[in-house]
């Protein structure tokens, strides 16, 4: 994927089983810049990682658990996910994640599919609050949540284990007052 090819425009669907060899081969693609950041991510990923991971997630959406949303750009091509998990209905919160592949990053496309996730939310769903939990030197991430318009919140000491160790993360958080302009105190 060349920059020429990568979009002004993506959009985000629910991801389907079908989609296991683009997300397989997008994580391979990635391990290197995504490891360290996301547990998931490592070299023994596998296509039955893939296509585990998506059958599972069809069947949290079913319940509400999840919703899990490839990134696709405007010519059907797979630029990564994005994603509301660990919702909190008692609360109406949820955590809200994402990666791009390494052949799409640093083009807007985090960004973007933020944005559309955090719209769909509004719309789709009564969460007030979408939170955005980010180690502390995860700098691309933190610039994406930024540029999203999440708000920071503050440093979480030790919130995170990656590669077996705790480590700060700083929190964000989009909440539905500021996306659709109507506070329900």
């Amino acid at each position: 994927m060349t920059a020429a090819a990568l979009p002004d425009t993506i959009t985000i669907r629910p991801y389907r089983v079908s989609d296991a060899n683009d997300v397989y081969t997008a994580v391979i693609e990635s391990i290197d810049a995504m490891s360290r950041w996301m547990p998931w991510c490592h070299s023994g990923y596998s296509i039955h990682d893939a296509i585990n991971w998506l059958m599972e997630q069809e069947s949290c959406r079913v319940k509400g658990t999840a919703h899990e949303f490839a990134i696709i750009g405007p010519a059907g091509q797979y630029l990564g996910g994005c994603g509301l998990n660990q919702i909190n209905r008692e609360y109406r919160l949820a955590n809200l994640g994402y990666w791009v592949r390494s052949a799409a990053t640093g083009h807007g496309v985090a960004t973007r599919a933020v944005r559309l996730l955090a719209q769909w939310a509004m719309v789709s769903t009564d969460l007030v609050r979408l939170e955005i939990v980010i180690a502390t030197g995860n700098t691309a991430s933190i610039r994406v949540a930024e540029k999203a318009g999440a708000s920071p919140e503050g440093v979480l000491r030790d919130r995170l284990i990656l590669s077996g160790r705790p480590h700060d993360a700083l929190m964000f958080s989009l909440v539905r007052s500021d996306l659709v302009g109507s506070p329900e105190h």
